[in-house]
């Protein structure tokens, strides 16, 4: 009787184990099915910041509402209605589109009658689940693969699978050993103990806890190894204020004003003090109202109007007198972006002859307060880029001008990407 007793014993630990392992893969089916839709994220993202963005944050109002969270405040259907045409909708007498209207001091947003639905739910997409979210910490382990790498909580769910597994065996383990007749030890103490010693004594959970171990540790210390001098989210204290949400977002200053020599040379350029001076000399202070988040804290016109006065400090300009001294100094900034020696990266091959967007390597610049290196930079995901970016030189002013001398150089009448610039691939591949 003790026998049958324990065969029933087993078979129910059996299938309560099954159905615990099954409920726990339609969990992590649900989990991973609830993850972030990357293209859409960053689909949306961009209409929204080409369209929206100029008067809407996410998280505090501008000159319209914030718009984190309003997929739960409105349904589907009126928000499409009001994005397409909000006119026509408080014109056919809905309370919700009068009231806003009304509560901006009839302030009339945009309508945007050629987006198509899909492109609405993106935009309304990208208001729920918000901007990536950078490390900003100086020597932050990032990310250098694209969307096929796993993410963080898909690790935790494999390791609890496998924990859960290992006592799912113990315990069948230690009944096995009850059905061959070993002594039970009464109370969870006792339990545990022959679950242990089940344990000590099983060869196959020595050599699964070994192979567990060095996986484990060849992970973690490959992980470590690529994390090496990627830098990405590094954000260092700079010794002005500069704000770029306020140049190059709110003031609409172009990248290539301050960075000129980033269409013909090697190098963007650090702005000299002169360049500031430009608009500087007769901007003596910021607007009233103006605010920028600067190392943690929030500085507002007092606090900028001082930030403005160390460029006149540095370039030895006199506000009162309206001259210049001759006493200058040196602005000591940081550098953020820091490729390895090796890599010979032509700033012009890219924004000249490729016409690759600024933003397309560093990010939403317009929205930065503090400028922080936005991509790991690493030649993964460079190599990406150029397997997905399709360039065509002919024609191309900038690939006209040299072509002559390199097509000369290497005795062909077709010069190849590799041949151009200044990644200088021939070098090695010939």
């Amino acid at each position: 009787m003790k026998s049958v007793y324990l065969h029933k014993r087993l078979t129910t630990l059996l299938l309560k184990s099954f159905t615990f392992l099954l409920l726990f893969s339609l969990s992590f089916s649900a989990m991973a099915q609830d993850a972030i839709d990357v293209a859409r994220q960053k689909e949306g993202r961009k209409l929204y910041n080409n369209l929206c963005a100029s008067c809407h944050k996410l998280d505090r109002k501008l000159i319209g509402p914030a718009l984190a969270g309003v997929t739960e405040r409105r349904e589907n259907d009126w928000l499409k209605a009001w994005i397409k045409n909000n006119a026509a909708l408080r014109a056919s007498g809905d309370r919700d589109a009068i009231a806003i209207f009304n509560e901006y001091n009839g302030s009339v947003m945009s309508a945007f009658p050629q987006l198509s639905d899909t492109q609405i739910d993106d935009i309304l997409y990208y208001t729920e689940v918000g901007d990536p979210k950078p490390v900003l910490a100086p020597g932050a382990v990032a990310s250098t693969g694209g969307q096929n790498e796993a993410p963080g909580w898909l690790i935790y769910i494999l390791a609890a699978i496998i924990v859960s597994a290992f006592l799912i065996i113990a315990a069948l383990l230690k009944t096995i050993s009850e059905l061959k007749g070993a002594p039970k030890t009464p109370g969870p103490l006792g339990s545990l103990k022959e679950v242990w010693a089940g344990i000590q004594q099983n060869t196959f959970l020595h050599v699964v806890g070994v192979i567990f171990l060095l996986l484990t540790s060849a992970y973690l210390g490959f992980g470590t190894l690529f994390s090496v001098g990627v830098d990405q989210g590094y954000q260092p204290v700079q010794p002005i204020a500069f704000s770029h949400k306020i140049h190059a977002g709110e003031n609409k200053v172009d990248c290539q004003y301050c960075h000129s020599s980033a269409k013909h040379s090697k190098h963007s350029g650090i702005p000299s003090v002169n360049v500031c001076m430009n608009c500087h000399k007769n901007i003596a202070e910021v607007a009233e109202g103006t605010e920028v988040e600067y190392n943690g804290v929030v500085l507002r016109k007092n606090e900028l109007d001082k930030e403005i006065q160390k460029i006149y400090d540095a370039a030895g300009w006199d506000a009162e007198n309206l001259e210049y001294t001759g006493e200058t100094k040196p602005i000591k900034w940081i550098r953020i972006h820091n490729l390895p020696d090796h890599v010979n990266f032509v700033h012009a091959q890219h924004v000249t002859v490729a016409g690759v967007d600024c933003k397309q390597c560093h990010g939403p610049v317009e929205e930065m307060d503090e400028m922080y290196q936005y991509s790991p930079l690493t030649m993964g995901w460079c190599i990406d880029c150029h397997r997905e970016t399709n360039v065509d030189l002919k024609g191309n002013p900038y690939y006209e001008k040299i072509h002559k001398q390199l097509a000369e150089k290497y005795g062909t009448k077709e010069v190849t990407i590799a041949q151009l610039g200044g990644l200088e691939c021939g070098k090695c591949h010939h």
